[in-house]
């Protein structure tokens, strides 16, 4: 009632149908802000998602809000519907328009299969047949795009993760060990690892619903039973000895609040994680994010400050809300940037906000990333006295360290020296603070071009500096490093440890890198220290970079030649909250680079 009232669509209403090819579920999700929570409950189950474009209107907020949302919940292939082209003259210029300006922000997302289709659905334009109003266009009718998506590459097959939900104990000579399988595939013989205990066994049998099998897959429900006697009960997980997933009591995770009652920093909960229950706490909320403009929300633009993209000068408000989420940017109108986001740090959630957050358990779980995989990434937050769930959360991909948080010498018999120059010593010899201006962006960005003007102009004003490039390093100080998960975040960790030492003896530090992910630019942040450092968003869409391709590495990367490559096999995480963010498509380098300068100027590091 309230729907028709309205003439919105509130609540999540399922609705199915088949055709000769395949059997659908269509989950129809209000788009309004208010109903955020209503939208990721049915986003959450879903292998493709259907944008609607109003083609009179083109890409609006609701738009980028829809395609965030998600995105966030996972799902990889998009159909973008540029619906009622009947009302625009049947138009391909203004459908190229649509579909250049959803491409425009849609590379900050992760989706891998994004398809645009032009149709009317009161005409039955390219719904099921093409009709004969579109002949420009010469894709597949929405009905035929939805048959033949390809999504049994999407289910996780290869990390095998068995949570046990019930301890199987008919007889004496029987113990099984039930559950659904959430993701891989698991055979008899397997060397399997109970979590979160370690101990070690092999498959004996494995059953299903008819009997007896020989191997399972994601998502059947089966038995196994196992060679030896270890302990492993409900809430326990098996998975490969050689393929063990994250064991922690602490994580962060993206938490959308789907309760009238806010969520409260310190507040105890019941974490519902695959088979288990376990007590937590919401032990900080880093930041929440705008939905509206996938940017990180703010206080206000007083206490932050605004920096007007082009003009360089401190102080200019720009409107993002119907923006490129990526343009503009704000910088802290304080050198310490941490004192400014310490006053500002939320210390609660409301209804249909989306936030990033630090969950503390009083028990070790067993966990994945939720980009990698769903069922063991995924869990909802329960209110313990009224059992009611509240949120729903997905576990992130890297878990940033805590704040002081370092890795410890591997000898223990070293002591540090001090000098008798202090670090301000240096820097009034030198007439400049020490910082390190952190550029990030993909490859072909423009990072180490604007890197290169701003060093001569800095040089040129009187300042010494050194630029840190990503090439240049991998042939000396890091030659023995490859471009896995791993070699990267140890790449960044010994750039970082560098620019610290430069930055002590007064030097401003320019680093040039990919530096693909959020928790490593994150760690770089703590050792350089909070005050010294100043994060750039080169932001360059993917389709730029790739028609640029100086070095001709989009182009191996397409063909299979070079794997690991950032854009194209692996993700880029791109900075939720940089001091300054620079779109390459509007300004020039050396309008980037005075930016910049214009940036170090108003935290006193140069004069």
């Amino acid at each position: 009632k309230a729907e028709r009232e309205q003439g919105i669509t509130i609540d999540v209403a399922y609705r199915y149908f088949s055709t000769d090819k395949r059997k659908f579920i269509i989950a129809d999700c209000p788009g309004h802000e208010q109903y955020t929570r209503n939208m990721a409950t049915g986003a959450s189950n879903c292998n493709l998602a259907v944008i609607l474009i109003d083609a009179r209107h083109g890409v609006i907020t609701q738009t980028k809000r829809h395609s965030f949302i998600c995105s966030l919940l996972g799902i990889k292939h998009v159909i973008v519907a540029v619906n009622k082209m009947d009302l625009v003259d049947w138009s391909e210029e203004k459908y190229e328009q649509i579909k250049g300006d959803y491409n425009a922000f849609v590379t900050r997302l992760n989706f891998s299969d994004i398809h645009f289709i032009p149709m009317s659905a009161l005409k039955g334009d390219n719904v099921v047949e093409h009709g004969g109003n579109l002949n420009w266009y010469d894709g597949p009718t929405f009905l035929h795009h939805l048959e033949s998506v390809n999504i049994a590459t999407d289910r996780n097959l290869i990390d095998m993760r068995l949570p046990v939900q019930y301890v199987l104990r008919p007889n004496l000579d029987f113990r099984g060990f039930s559950g659904t399988m959430a993701s891989g595939v698991v055979r008899v013989g397997d060397e399997v690892a109970s979590l979160p205990s370690r101990q070690q066994s092999k498959i004996k049998a494995i059953y299903d619903p008819d009997g007896e099998i020989d191997q399972a897959f994601a998502p059947q429900a089966i038995t196994v039973t196992l060679e030896d006697e270890i302990d492993v009960s409900r809430g326990n997980m098996l998975v490969p000895v050689k393929n063990i997933p994250h064991i922690g009591n602490e994580f962060e995770a993206m938490v959308v609040w789907m309760h009238e009652g806010a969520a409260k920093v310190g507040k105890s909960y019941l974490i519902k994680h695959t088979s288990n229950m376990v007590p937590g706490v919401l032990s900080d909320i880093r930041y929440k994010v705008d939905v509206n403009t996938m940017q990180r929300a703010k206080p206000s633009d007083v206490e932050r400050g605004t920096l007007e993209v082009g003009s360089g000068k401190s102080g200019v408000k720009r409107d993002i809300s119907d923006s490129q989420p990526s343009a503009s940017h704000i910088s802290p109108p304080t050198s310490h940037r941490g004192e400014a986001d310490t006053h500002s740090a939320p210390t609660s959630l409301e209804l249909n906000e989306i936030a990033r957050c630090r969950i503390t358990l009083h028990r070790p779980i067993a966990f994945d990333p939720y980009d990698r995989n769903h069922s063991t990434g995924a869990f909802i937050i329960v209110d313990r006295l009224s059992n009611v769930t509240v949120a729903a959360g997905m576990i992130v991909d890297r878990i940033v360290s805590r704040p002081g948080h370092k890795k410890a010498p591997v000898s223990q018999n070293i002591v540090r020296s001090d000098s008798l120059v202090s670090a301000e010593d240096r820097q009034k010899l030198l007439g400049q603070g020490g910082a390190t201006i952190w550029l990030t962006g993909l490859s072909g960005s423009g990072k180490s071009t604007i890197a290169q003007h701003l060093e001569k102009e800095l040089i040129d004003q009187g300042h010494l500096c050194y630029i840190l490039d990503g090439d240049n390093v991998r042939h000396g100080l890091n030659r023995d490093l490859g471009f896995s998960m791993e070699d990267r975040k140890e790449n960044i960790r010994r750039i970082a440890e560098v620019a610290a030492l430069l930055n002590d003896s007064g030097i401003i530090v320019i680093t040039s890198f990919i530096s693909p992910y959020i928790s490593d630019r994150a760690d770089a942040r703590e050792v350089i220290g909070d005050e010294s450092f100043i994060e750039v968003f080169i932001d360059t869409p993917i389709e730029v970079c790739e028609q640029r391709d100086p070095k001709g590495l989009y182009k191996k990367a397409r063909s299979g030649e070079i794997q690991q490559f950032t854009g194209i096999s692996d993700p880029y995480e791109a900075p939720q909250d940089a001091e300054i963010t620079l779109p390459t498509e509007e300004l020039m380098p050396a309008e980037a680079a005075n930016m910049i300068i214009d940036d170090l100027k108003g935290r006193g590091i140069i004069g």
